[in-house]
């Protein structure tokens, strides 16, 4: 196949992304990328090592559509809020790609930038020293398990109604609280959550 013009690694990645987004993670390989561009899987080499390589061109590719700019006003838990809905956002709209972030994430430019504007807003909020590293780590790992928890275990899927009706006898908090949790839709499930964690950030008790 001739080699396409203008190849960059942009257009690696979106045809890379493309194959994500069609047959999941299991399906990227070069070959399967080399074919979306219409080039042969050795003339791919030139451009990228191999198919680590072409994860994180994916990986960055999706984080970089999230906005790291927090609004200019509102409170730091608002600001902070909104660059959290905008890397969910970002990555919801390619779920398979959510195995891909939680081991490729830190390559990612996009997402150090988004880190430090939100060390910035919560050094802003009074936060220093350690207490700024786990709060930080804190809002990470909240982000991370919200984004697995809505692709792969959402409220709304099989699980919970699974635990919805276990004998109540047994398992009385379990089963009542799935039964109201099937009625939650997941903006509300993310930001309900996210705002028990911002309260917490700034907890002294």
């Amino acid at each position: 196949m001739p080699r396409p013009r203008s190849l960059d690694k942009d257009r690696i990645a979106t045809a890379a992304l493309a194959v994500i987004d069609a047959h999941g993670p299991a399906g990227l390989s070069m070959r399967a990328v080399a074919n979306q561009l219409a080039m042969s899987p050795m003339a791919l080499y030139r451009y990228v090592e191999d198919r680590d390589e072409l994860e994180t061109l994916v990986v960055e590719k999706v984080l970089a559509e999230a906005d790291s700019e927090p609004p200019s006003r509102g409170s730091w838990q608002e600001r902070v809020a909104y660059l959290m809905e905008q890397v969910r956002a970002a990555v919801s709209a390619h779920p398979a790609v959510v195995p891909l972030t939680l081991s490729r994430r830190h390559s990612s430019p996009s997402l150090r930038r988004w880190s430090e504007t939100v060390l910035g807003v919560l050094t802003e909020a009074g936060l220093e020293g350690p207490r700024k590293a786990v709060a930080l780590r804190c809002l990470l790992g909240y982000l991370v398990g919200a984004i697995q928890l809505d692709h792969l275990g959402p409220l709304a899927g099989h699980g919970t109604s699974a635990l919805a009706d276990l004998p109540s006898a047994e398992f009385p908090y379990l089963s009542a609280t799935a039964r109201e949790a099937r009625h939650l839709g997941a903006e509300e499930e993310f930001a309900g959550g996210l705002a028990m964690v911002l309260r917490g950030i700034t907890d002294d008790s």
